[in-house]
């Protein structure tokens, strides 16, 4: 009975940590929403401020980043959409952004399913498969966010971290 339960004791414990290693640090979300007719999917890992300064440290400025974290994010759309007034065919893209301190571009590549980065710590984008580039205006959030999130409303979608919300307008 005594081996019975240390066994028993030792399995526990070792589920419990295959379960917290299973859990990724930048958990896999998902943001979704009807823009006019079209329905808008992205998909992303969302990490974590963690006491970190974000904007120009952890993601440097004027250097391409994957948009969240772990795999490239992925942007999905049903339909043709006019993002800040510049034509993108439905399907499905990956989507990086080249932050600055005063505007971002916002990338729509059409490789999707890779990692977001090399193993030398640079982004996966591959400049020839870009469909579109947007310049965008980043702005202070109205709150702080501790996750990445992105949304998506009527107006199009924003990317909100830690300070700063980058909004995107589509029509």
């Amino acid at each position: 009975m005594k081996n019975l339960r240390k066994s028993l004791s030792l399995i526990l414990l070792l589920a419990a940590s295959v379960s917290v290693y299973a859990q990724k640090a930048s958990p896999a979300a998902t943001a979704t929403g009807k823009i006019g007719d079209a329905t808008v999917k992205i998909s992303y890992s969302s990490p974590a401020v963690k006491e970190r300064k974000i904007w120009g440290e952890l993601v440097p400025y004027n250097k391409i980043w994957r948009a969240g974290a772990n795999e490239a994010t992925i942007f999905e759309t049903d339909k043709a959409l006019k993002i800040e007034g510049k034509e993108l065919p439905a399907g499905k893209y990956s989507v990086y952004m080249l932050p600055t301190e005063s505007q971002w571009t916002i990338i729509f590549n059409s490789q999707v399913g890779q990692w977001g980065i090399t193993r030398a710590g640079e982004t996966t984008n591959d400049p020839k498969k870009d469909v579109l580039k947007v310049m965008v205006k980043p702005m202070k959030s109205k709150a702080f966010n501790e996750r990445m999130t992105y949304e998506v409303n009527k107006k199009g979608f924003s990317l909100n971290w830690e300070n700063l919300t980058v909004p995107v307008k589509i029509k």
